[in-house]
C-alpha cells in the first residue's frame, strides 16, 4: 500500500523542485528587464532556459518553441517581415523582448502548477474510489439502554455474537461500549457488574465515518482513534458499523 503513497508524493517533489527552478529562471530574467548586472551574459542565460524546458517539458515541447521565438521578438511582432525595411529598436522593444521571454516561462509554471494541482484532485480521488465502508459494514445496528448494568450489556453481546454495543438514550445514540470497555472495567477495576451502568463506562463521543469513506479510510480512521469498531453514517445519521474483522474480510478478499 506504500507504494503507491510514496510515488505520488514523489511526483509532486518533482514538480515542486521543476516549478522552484523556473521561478529562478523568472527572476533572472527580471534582472536583465530592471539592467542589473549578472554573471551570465543574456546568450548564457537563453541557452540554460531552452535546456531546462527542453528537460522538463521536452525537446519537440511548443513552449520550446514559443520562448526561441521571444528571442526574436517575434510573439510581439518585433521581427520584420521579409522585404521590410529594420525598424528601430530602443531600450523599451529589447525590455518588451525580454518580457515575452518572461510570459513563456510564466506560462511553463502555470503548467506545472495545473500538474501538481491534478496530482492532488488524483490523489484525493484514489483514496474515495475502490471498495467503501458500505460494501462491507454491518447494517444491523445493535444497542443497550444507557441504564441498563454492564451485565445486561455482556448477555446481549454474548447473544449477538458481536463485540461492540451502542448506548441509547430515548431517541438517540450517545456512546459505544465493547468487550473491551467491559473486561477493563469489570476485571481490571473491579466494579461490580451487577449495579454498575453501561453509562458510567462508556465511550463517548460516537466514533463516525461516512458510508461512501473508502475501507482504506476507515483503517486510518480506527488506527487514529485506537478503536475496533466505528459507526457507519450517511448524511450524519448512523445506518450500520465496521469492525476491525469487517476489514479483515477486505484485505483476506472474502465477501
Amino acid at each position: 500500500m506504500a507504494k503507491p503513497e510514496n510515488s505520488v508524493q514523489e511526483k509532486h517533489s518533482v514538480l515542486d523542485r521543476n516549478i522552484d527552478r523556473f521561478r529562478q529562471q523568472v527572476a533572472g530574467l527580471k534582472g536583465f528587464i530592471m539592467g542589473a548586472s549578472s554573471d551570465l551574459s543574456l546568450e548564457e542565460f537563453d541557452l540554460a532556459t531552452e535546456g531546462l524546458i527542453a528537460e522538463v517539458f521536452g525537446s519537440s515541447s511548443s513552449l520550446l518553441e514559443t520562448y526561441e521565438y521571444a528571442q526574436l521578438g517575434e510573439a510581439g511582432g518585433l521581427v520584420n517581415l521579409p522585404g521590410e525595411a529594420p525598424e528601430a529598436t530602443g531600450p523599451d522593444d529589447q525590455r518588451e523582448v525580454l518580457r515575452q521571454r518572461q510570459r513563456v516561462l510564466e506560462s511553463c509554471i502555470a503548467d506545472l502548477e495545473a500538474r501538481r494541482a491534478q496530482a492532488s484532485s488524483d490523489r484525493r480521488h484514489k483514496r474515495t474510489t475502490g471498495p467503501t465502508v458500505s460494501d462491507f459494514m454491518a447494517r444491523d445496528i445493535r444497542s443497550v439502554p444507557h441504564d441498563a448494568t454492564l451485565r445486561d450489556a455482556g448477555k446481549l453481546l454474548q447473544q449477538w455474537h458481536i463485540g461492540s454495543l451502542l448506548v441509547e438514550s430515548g431517541d438517540e445514540f450517545i456512546g459505544s461500549i465493547t468487550e473491551t470497555e467491559l473486561s477493563r472495567e469489570v476485571v481490571a477495576n473491579g466494579v461490580d457488574p451487577e449495579t454498575t451502568t453501561v453509562k458510567t463506562c462508556m465511550r463517548e463521543p460516537i466514533m463516525t465515518i461516512e458510508s461512501r469513506e473508502s475501507v482504506v479510510e476507515a483503517v486510518r480512521c480506527m488506527k487514529e482513534k485506537a478503536t475496533r469498531h466505528v459507526c457507519v453514517t450517511e448524511s450524519g445519521k448512523i445506518v450500520g458499523l465496521i469492525s476491525v474483522s469487517d476489514i479483515l474480510r477486505y484485505y483476506s478478499g472474502v465477501t
